[in-house]
């Protein structure tokens, strides 16, 4: 009664705006306040030129305040959100999501570096080594999809002794640290 007499605005208009506000009651304990402030912003920037009704301003008016609550309320919801503990590591530290995705980004780029490693060792291996180097190498290491085998098993399809089969694959392997660190 005292804002409708000290303003001149009417009852109808105010039972109006206050209609609105109380449309968004209970939405959260800061929404009072901020259709509050929606009200007071509505009636110190209301102009009766523009044709509008206070009643109809003043409820944009509450609406904005509340739209940019809940607005800076889900921002504020997705950081803590990050930082909230999901869960434990071996040694009993907490981690949270911003630990998990860290490390995921950590494990794309050193897949990256490895998966740039592996095509270099490839380009190498068949750029530097004997055939027969390259076929030991392969089946020992398992490289160009084939199942890894023994030296000894190594000596046996090649019709080799397995410290011949030894001594070739130490060389190869030197031939490749040497190529691979340059």
């Amino acid at each position: 009664m005292i804002l409708m007499n000290h303003l001149g605005i009417e009852g109808a208009y105010l039972r109006e705006v206050f209609s609105k506000a109380i449309k968004h009651e209970g939405r959260s304990g800061l929404s009072e306040a901020l259709q509050g402030i929606g009200l007071i912003k509505a009636i110190d920037t209301f102009d009766e030129e523009k044709g509008i009704r206070l009643a109809t301003y003043a409820s944009r008016c509450i609406d904005n305040e509340l739209l940019m609550m809940l607005r800076s309320g889900k921002r504020l919801a997705k950081e803590v959100y990050l930082y909230d503990p999901i869960g434990s590591d071996r040694e009993g530290n907490e981690i949270n999501l911003l630990d998990i995705i860290e490390e995921a980004e950590i494990d794309i780029v050193e897949n990256i570096v490895l998966e740039d490693d592996i095509k270099k060792l490839y380009h190498i291996i068949g750029k530097v080594l004997t055939d027969r180097e390259r076929e030991i190498i392969c089946l020992r290491y398992g490289l160009s999809n084939r199942k890894e085998v023994t030296q000894r098993e190594i000596a046996g399809k090649l019709g080799i002794s397995r410290s011949y089969v030894s001594r070739i694959e130490k060389k190869a392997l030197k031939k490749l640290r040497e190529c691979f660190e340059q």
